[in-house]
């Protein structure tokens, strides 16, 4: 998966909202070659989430580098015996501890892998995510990709009502024109209200807030 640059903006104004009424408050445009900024990212490590194959490792430049501009996450078919045994390794990043926000815009462009068994998402977790656990963080997906499923991207929103494992989960999907050769802008436009996602500035899934607490 290969990342051109990732953008935090919040409003300054009432939605609706209009490009001169975003200010950026924090972006990684990947302009240093080497390992991510780690004044900005942390890596996850070992096998973390889903029973998946791979082990996410740490500083691990076969993994994720910085090249040309471009964050790279490269998963790769290799035996290897730390962080843990697997025959899979990978990359996750988070700004977990480093940068954390409740509202605004996050736009995300990005060039995803192809491949039968991959996974490439870009998603947040709420800041409590260790003291409450899932799904009563939250969980917001800008975009996910299943490997099985080419040229669909999906978006999905989980709290403590409403997820995938209760099987009403919020979400929906939208075809988009090679995913895999060109580099495409995934984002949500999140207040207060509601959430509005978008692939290429186009909107496809918007989800209200129900107004019927923190659980949903």
């Amino acid at each position: 998966m290969s990342y051109r640059g990732l953008a935090i903006l919040l409003a300054v104004l009432c939605l609706p909202l209009s490009a001169a009424d975003w200010r950026l408050v924090w972006s990684d445009e990947f302009n240093k070659k080497g390992a991510p900024d780690a004044a900005k990212w942390a890596y996850e490590e070992g096998f973390v989430r889903n029973d998946e194959a791979q082990v996410y490792t740490r500083g691990r430049r076969d993994n994720i580098r910085v090249e040309n501009g471009v964050l790279i996450i490269e998963a790769r078919k290799e035996r290897v015996a730390s962080p843990a045994p697997a025959e899979y390794t990978s990359g996750s990043l988070t700004t977990r501890g480093k940068a954390a926000w409740r509202y605004g815009k996050i736009e995300v462009r990005a060039k995803l892998p192809s491949g039968r068994g991959t996974w490439p998402a870009i998603w947040l977790l709420g800041g409590n995510e260790k003291e409450v656990g899932w799904p009563q963080c939250g969980e917001i997906d800008v975009m996910e990709h299943v490997g099985y499923d080419p040229g669909v991207v999906h978006a999905n929103v989980h709290s403590e009502r409403y997820n995938h494992v209760l099987k009403n989960g919020k979400g929906d999907r939208v075809a988009i024109a090679d995913p895999f050769g060109e580099f495409h802008t995934y984002a949500v436009e999140w207040s207060e209200s509601k959430m509005d996602f978008f692939v290429d500035g186009k909107g496809y899934f918007s989800v209200a807030n129900d107004g019927t607490g923190k659980a949903s």
